[in-house]
């Protein structure tokens, strides 16, 4: 009968096996207690390698900083919504840039930006140095100002009929009744008058305004409305036949007119005109 084999039992390959293992166990041991594994070399924080390399690098962080607030030149018709919080502006005052943009308009000043932005006036000096307009805009403003500054009026009673011709709208027949119509007058006391020649549009007028103005008060011989016969103040412009025989008759019933503001008192009378009308009638 077989000797049954205890499972303890090793064979000289595992004995072996066990032997080396605890060798490589001892010697590990003995070099992690005699074996100085510390460096040799010591880090000085004072190098001056170290110290050049962190100045370069603090040096390069200062520069990004630096340049992520830094404002470069932009056409404020174009600021996205990124940018232009990073201005400074609020929602709002975003909104209304783009509300405005999404009409197809666009903003050829500073004052404009603020008008539909509402920004302050800080905001405004802060940024405003910075906008960058098409050239054909900056050469508009610059023409526009310098036409407002060499722009000077001419009296609108010396002008002539060819100076009146060089004005859009106004032709030779034109140009001919603003002349007569002066004359009857004896010249321009108000630059509105203008607007009462005959057959004259109001944007024509304008036009004459821009380039003309009453400088020169013209001298009218006064009509003493107390001896003036009917025909005389007939004659006289802003008066038609009516206001004529109602003058008359006020004048007779009470004997005389103390004043010109009496005229005021007449039935019907143009109360719209009363200043055109003194400029003709005196009383003595």
């Amino acid at each position: 009968m077989n000797e049954k084999r205890s499972p303890f039992r090793l064979n000289k390959q595992q004995r072996n096996g066990i032997f080396f293992l605890i060798l490589i166990i001892i010697g590990l041991q003995l070099i992690y207690f005699f074996y100085d594994f510390s460096s040799k070399e010591t880090f000085d924080a004072n190098n001056a390698s170290i110290k050049r390399f962190q100045k370069e690098l603090d040096s390069l962080k200062a520069v990004q900083k630096e340049d992520s607030h830094k404002i470069y030149p932009f056409n404020p018709n174009y600021l996205s919504d990124y940018r232009a919080y990073q201005l400074g502006m609020s929602v709002e005052e975003i909104d209304r840039l783009f509300a405005y943009r999404d009409q197809g308009k666009f903003i050829n000043t500073a004052q404009e930006f603020q008008e539909i932005t509402h920004i302050s006036d800080s905001l405004l000096k802060h940024i405003e140095p910075y906008f960058k307009f098409p050239e054909w805009v900056n050469k508009k403003k610059k023409k526009a100002v310098r036409k407002k500054i060499n722009l000077e009026k001419n009296d609108l009673n010396l002008a002539t009929e060819q100076q009146l011709r060089q004005i859009n709208g106004v032709e030779e027949k034109l140009a001919k009744r603003i002349i007569s119509y002066r004359d009857l007058l004896k010249g321009f006391a108000f630059n509105d008058q203008i607007y009462e020649v005959y057959y004259i549009d109001k944007e024509t007028a304008n036009r004459i305004l821009e380039q003309f103005e009453v400088k020169s008060k013209p001298e009218i011989t006064r009509l003493n409305i107390n001896e003036a016969t009917f025909k005389e103040i007939l004659h006289l412009p802003y008066i038609d036949y009516n206001l004529t025989k109602k003058i008359v008759q006020y004048r007779n019933r009470n004997g005389s007119i103390e004043s010109i503001e009496d005229l005021k008192k007449i039935d019907s009378f143009p109360i719209e005109k009363f200043n055109r009308i003194n400029l003709y009638l005196t009383v003595k």
